[in-house]
């Protein structure tokens, strides 16, 4: 696999504008704080939409709350219309600037992570990237031994995964209109790109993994539900996929490592295809 990784000192201007695509849905909870790190991005200057889809708390009120901190302007919209690729279209919609950002209201971005992304972005030519993960400290026992055994796969430590968080410029938004009616909206985005097109950079966001078994199993059969629609529906998007698959030397050094979180993987992983854990697909918070 072929992956990208920018240096480590930032190239992005303090004129750099980007604009921030926010879809939340009664993220009271987390929108704070997701706010008050993205706003305090170094060498960049913001413009943040955060659509507030069918909320019925006070995820908007929050978030109006930092409205035009500093050189950072913040819009919120208020939708009645629940689904994030609803959210994402009406975010589209308000947006202005070359260098779009696709943020989940439970991310927490380090202080650097804009500025490398919108310095990766700033070149000729479709251009993808995102930052380098790290799962937030979970309560329950089982989502950290599923999480620890998770991080290890080559699906997170190589290429250029973008859950959370991902951005593109100009060019590479032009590739499709309006978001589809899809599960997946981050893999449909980053198979938009060629793998030679897209970057990780070096700085990190910190990323909340599902907390408890059946959350886990709910999550995973609709993230596996998701790449399988795209595979139906968009079939020449797979091509763009060049993230490789664990190999059996790799998992059996990876049982040897951690044994009780290849366990509860594995036992996920089983569940997924139980008839007992079938519930619906579309997207929705797990927590």
């Amino acid at each position: 696999m072929q992956m990208q990784m920018q240096p480590d000192p930032l190239r992005a201007q303090s004129t750099t504008r980007a604009s921030v695509i926010l879809p939340a849905h009664d993220e009271a909870d987390y929108i704070g704080s997701c706010l008050e790190a993205l706003l305090a991005s170094r060498h960049v200057r913001l413009d943040v939409i955060v659509v507030a889809n069918a909320c019925s708390d006070a995820t908007a009120k929050i978030a109006r709350s930092f409205s035009d901190i500093g050189q950072n302007k913040v819009t919120v919209i208020e939708t009645e219309e629940a689904g994030k690729l609803n959210a994402l279209n009406l975010g589209d919609a308000e947006a202005e600037h070359a260098l779009r950002i696709y943020l989940d209201a439970d991310v927490i971005v380090s202080p650097d992570l804009v500025a490398q992304l919108c310095a990766a972005l700033r070149v000729d030519g479709p251009r993808y990237a995102s930052g380098t993960p790290r799962i937030s400290a979970a309560q329950s026992w089982v989502t950290r031994r599923y999480a620890g055994f998770w991080t290890t796969l080559p699906f997170v430590t190589e290429g250029v995964p973008g859950f959370g968080i991902f951005a593109m410029n100009r060019e590479m938004r032009q590739r499709w209109g309006h978001w589809p009616d899809i599960i997946s909206d981050d893999t449909f985005a980053r198979l938009q790109a060629l793998p030679e097109e897209r970057v990780r950079v070096r700085a990190t966001y910190s990323w909340p993994m599902i907390e408890g078994f059946r959350s886990l199993v709910r999550v995973r059969r609709r993230q596996n539900a998701g790449v399988e629609q795209i595979a139906r529906t968009y079939p020449a998007l797979v091509a763009h996929d060049d993230t490789p698959a664990p190999s059996a030397t790799g998992l059996i050094g990876r049982l040897v490592r951690d044994p009780l979180g290849f366990a509860v993987y594995a036992t996920v992983a089983l569940a997924v295809k139980s008839p007992l854990f079938r519930t619906s697909d579309r997207w929705a918070r797990g927590r």
